[in-house]
């Protein structure tokens, strides 16, 4: 069963776009944390970043640079979050790669964050260092 984004993406429910192109849409939240608080979205259906072809992927990135900057200039908001979440275990509630984009405003809408920073071992870190790079270069 497609994902309600992609039931958007369709135009089978309504939405208010402000961009359409053929690897990328972008919406206004229903459900917005502040004014101007848009969604990015591929139109390739895939539930985490890492599984977008390259090709969505770099439209997403292109998109979400346009977005944002005409987000500022519409709302006069000059500061934002961009949210990605992957996977139930970080907050994504639909199932399809979406980016927010939320202004933070001064009166304090917009998203609030809980940092929980730990610590980094210097041995865990070489492991780590050594194994992405391994993934990177296959």
């Amino acid at each position: 069963m497609p994902s309600i984004f992609t039931r958007i993406i369709r135009h089978e429910i309504p939405a208010h776009f402000v961009l359409e192109e053929p690897h990328v849409v972008a919406f206004l939240d229903i459900a917005p944390l502040s004014r101007g608080h848009v969604l990015v979205v591929p139109v390739e259906e895939r539930e985490f970043l890492h599984q977008l072809s390259p090709a969505s992927a770099e439209a997403v990135g292109r998109a979400l640079q346009r977005v944002a900057a005409a987000v500022v200039d519409a709302t006069g908001t000059p500061d934002y979050n961009i949210l990605q979440n992957n996977g139930a275990a970080a907050h994504q509630a639909v199932p399809h790669v979406h980016f927010h984009v939320i202004p933070r405003q001064k009166n304090g809408a917009g998203l609030g964050i809980q940092w929980r920073s730990g610590g980094l071992d210097s041995a865990d870190a070489a492991v780590l260092v050594a194994a992405i790079r391994q993934r990177l270069s296959a």
